[in-house]
């Protein structure tokens, strides 16, 4: 059994472990709030651009940007991995590591050699090395605007208009709350072809179709990434919340478990000191 000084410095180390991990989880908790809220305000204007996206879909292939919905043999993919720049948020880094493997080994990409953007420093650690990064923007977490996403699809449709890459991929958290969060792999280029031309009857286009869609695309990618950066910043701080609760709730009862023994020990150690006075008390009578 460990002496008394030892579970004394055990106990103090866990309570230490305790008070941190306990205002990481207060932290998160209020930047969660934060970033949820600015999720749940951008989810209405993001789900109907999505909608008029699909209505419009069919009509990208006669517009100017017809080469966004272009399919053609997938030789070189280019996969955006959006995770964070710390730890202490469980598994939330690795489910993104665990994705990109399972896009890798995808039969569609069978012959096909990839390239990534990673977002965020953890991931962009680990595929450095083992797979090319063509560019690392994992500073945007620094301050995150509409602006400083917007560079980034600027580039991807850039690239994907000189063939540089001919699918993209882009894989996220997505918030689901603050417990759970889903893990998303969602194709980004080249646009995926949902029309209906039955909603496009609800609709009076000015100047015309083909000049409206031809602004909108671009700003739907956008907002798309966008959004994947908005949800992966507040499933990132959930994910953390919770850990550090869990962290928190195990030591504890670490800690109670130390205490306990540390009692132990302290009384049977004073039993041994009382034994021995009493020896050398009843040796003396003698």
């Amino acid at each position: 059994m460990p002496n008394l000084k030892e579970i004394r410095n055990r106990i103090s180390s866990v309570t230490s472990t305790m008070k941190i991990t306990s205002a990481i989880k207060m932290v998160s908790a209020a930047k969660l709030k934060k970033a949820q809220d600015a999720i749940t305000a951008m989810k209405p204007y993001s789900e109907k651009l999505n909608e008029l996206m699909a209505s419009f879909s069919g009509v990208i292939s006669s517009s100017s940007i017809s080469y966004l919905a272009s399919e053609r043999p997938v030789k070189k993919v280019l996969i955006v991995a959006i995770a964070s720049n710390r730890g202490f948020c469980g598994a939330f880094n690795s489910n993104i590591i665990k994705q990109v493997k399972t896009i890798m080994s995808d039969q569609r990409f069978s012959s096909a050699s990839f390239e990534f953007i990673v977002i965020g420093k953890k991931v962009n650690d680990i595929l450095s090395k083992t797979e090319t990064i063509s560019q690392n923007s994992s500073d945007i977490f620094d301050d995150l605007s509409y602006d400083s996403s917007s560079l980034i699809v600027d580039k991807i449709i850039e690239d994907f208009a000189d063939e540089k890459y001919d699918h993209v991929e882009m894989i996220y958290n997505s918030f689901k709350n603050a417990a759970n969060q889903i893990i998303k792999s969602e194709q980004f280029l080249p646009i995926v072809n949902n029309s209906s031309e039955e909603t496009l009857q609800d609709y009076i286009f000015e100047p015309s179709m083909e000049s409206i869609v031809s602004v909108l695309v671009p700003k739907s990618l956008k907002i798309q990434l966008f959004k994947a950066l908005r949800d992966s910043f507040a499933s990132e701080h959930g994910a953390r919340m919770t850990a550090m609760h869990k962290a928190t709730d195990n030591a504890t009862e670490l800690k109670d478990e130390l205490v306990l023994t540390y009692n132990k020990a302290r009384q049977a150690a004073i039993t041994n000191e009382i034994l021995e006075i009493v020896s050398g008390a009843e040796a003396l009578k003698g």
